[in-house]
């Protein structure tokens, strides 16, 4: 019986990316959305949900791939010879120019960084939108700070208008932190499910490795 985490990766990607979109759609249909883009002075909420878009849109990308890796390994698991392409390929195409595979340890080594550094996009993204969200807390309290500095004489009309500037300040600096570590968050867990899949194909390819050596020449001993 095939593993439980060797079900297809792009259809649990897709079921997530439906689940967040999902949760998305009610907060728009309850008007949080557009209430935050509003209130929003600086726009650096709608460029953190721009690139989150972006980064869930490359996610899905990778999961694809990742999914037909995982394929062409199950096929070289089950002895079925591995289809050509992807990293599977290149590893085979590796083991093959070489005379002996009895140390296939840095091969496969290799390979699992070539899985991991697929990755290392969007875990910059990640960060980089946390650190959108704190921009835009610096910038709210800016714009919060800035009707500080117009006061020459204490009015109802001057303080109506300081505490509305300041309340606009305050909304643009709570909106992009909201914006900044949801997105964030989400971008982050999206990419720990690839990286635990690819984890997992990498110690299952080293596992093959060492205990079937000859599965990895793909035959070409019996050729001889």
């Amino acid at each position: 019986m095939r593993p439980p985490t060797d079900a297809n990766l792009i259809f649990r990607a897709l079921v997530i990316a439906g689940l967040i979109g999902f949760g998305f759609y009610l907060a728009a249909d309850r008007g949080l959305v557009r209430i935050a883009l509003d209130a929003d002075r600086s726009y650096i909420s709608a460029v953190i949900l721009g690139v989150y878009a972006l980064a869930s849109a490359h996610w899905l990308y990778l999961a694809k791939r990742l999914s037909d890796e995982r394929a062409r390994f199950r096929a070289l698991e089950q002895g079925r010879g591995a289809t050509g392409g992807g990293l599977i390929g290149e590893l085979l195409d590796n083991v093959r120019e070489r005379e002996s595979v009895e140390e296939p340890a840095a091969l496969v080594a290799a390979f699992g960084d070539a899985l991991m550094n697929r990755h290392a996009l969007g875990h910059f993204v990640s960060d980089a939108l946390l650190k959108l969200g704190l921009l835009g807390t610096v910038v709210g309290f800016i714009l919060m700070l800035l009707p500080v500095s117009e006061i020459d004489a204490f009015g109802p009309a001057l303080m109506q208008r300081l505490l509305a500037g300041m309340s606009e300040g305050m909304a643009v600096a709570l909106y992009t932190t909201l914006a900044g570590l949801v997105t964030s968050t989400l971008l982050k867990l999206q990419y720990h499910i690839l990286d635990a899949s690819a984890a997992d194909l990498a110690t299952r390819l080293a596992v093959l490795a060492d205990v079937q050596r000859e599965t990895l020449r793909g035959g070409e001993d019996d050729a001889d």
